[in-house]
């Protein structure tokens, strides 16, 4: 009798232990491109679920492991600048220590770990500086602790931390412009294709610099191209535009709105045209 309660007792066991449910905190996996550097973010999502969070849940003033479960991990691809601080490129552990009016986010050297380490090592901290907190109003209070890239542009971008009525916003340079301009000029140094001139100069008139070289390299690119697309006149109109030549400019828009018309591209048809009613009130 025994051996079949325990017979029993191993199978009913094993029965649920194939039972599958949901963690309490979901792991989040965040991949993001900024310029040419990837962030890539893992972290665990605790939900709210009624509870008071900062103050009490997450204590003010102890440092937390910026998420549930494992540490949050965040890795970088090239080197970056946090407040003028370079961080190397790699893999860190995330940690903040939340006060009512700021955070204080932290870069960890040591990446695999579980939450914050009993042996804290103040020797392989790698950044740390202190982040405004922002309030959320209560009709769009965050449910699940959320971490995001926001606000991205060729050079820069927002890692953002929002939970319940609370975000804070930390800028991460990235070094786009040095990357690009190290590949135009070797690029340039060499024997250059007409698709090489384009690039450079869309490059250029989207962060308006070089405005005048822009011209000149979109120029030489249209020249080497036997039949220009659309889209490859829609640039060089833009750029004419940047450097002020709107007559030359409404000329070339001309040129791509036919062709738009003829792809019938309606995006570009539209970008055209007002374009053209745009620059020719100038």
């Amino acid at each position: 009798m025994r051996l079949i309660l325990i017979t029993l007792f191993f199978v009913t066991f094993t029965g649920f232990s194939q039972i599958k449910t949901p963690a309490a905190s979901t792991s989040s996996k965040l991949q993001q491109t900024v310029g040419l550097t990837d962030i890539d973010i893992e972290y665990n999502r605790p939900s709210k679920k009624g509870r008071a969070i900062f103050g009490n849940l997450v204590p003010y003033g102890k440092k937390w492991r910026t998420g549930a479960n494992s540490s949050t991990k965040i890795s970088f691809s090239t080197d970056v600048k946090i407040s003028g601080s370079t961080i190397k490129s790699g893999t860190y552990s995330l940690f903040s220590i939340p006060n009512e009016n700021e955070w204080n986010v932290i870069l960890y050297s040591d990446a695999e770990l579980w939450s914050v380490p009993r042996d804290w090592d103040d020797n392989k901290i790698v950044f740390q500086s202190n982040f405004k907190v922002n309030k959320i109003s209560a009709a769009n209070e965050i449910e699940t602790f959320t971490i995001s890239i926001n606000n991205i542009t060729n050079n820069n971008a927002d890692l953002i931390f929002a939970w319940d009525d609370t975000y804070v916003k930390v800028r991460i340079d990235v070094p786009t412009s040095q990357i690009v301009d190290a590949s135009i000029q070797e690029v340039m140094g060499g024997t250059p294709k007409a698709t090489d001139y384009y690039s450079a100069a869309v490059y250029y008139r989207q962060e308006n610099i070089k405005l005048d070289l822009a011209l000149k390299w979109i120029n030489k690119a249209m020249e080497m191209t036997e039949n220009p697309r659309f889209f490859q006149l829609r640039q060089q109109s833009l750029i004419l535009a940047a450097n002020q030549m709107y007559k030359e400019a409404i000329e070339v828009a001309r040129r791509s709105l036919r062709l738009s018309i003829e792809a019938d591209n309606q995006d570009y048809i539209k970008m055209n045209n007002d374009s053209i009613e745009e620059w020719s009130n100038k």
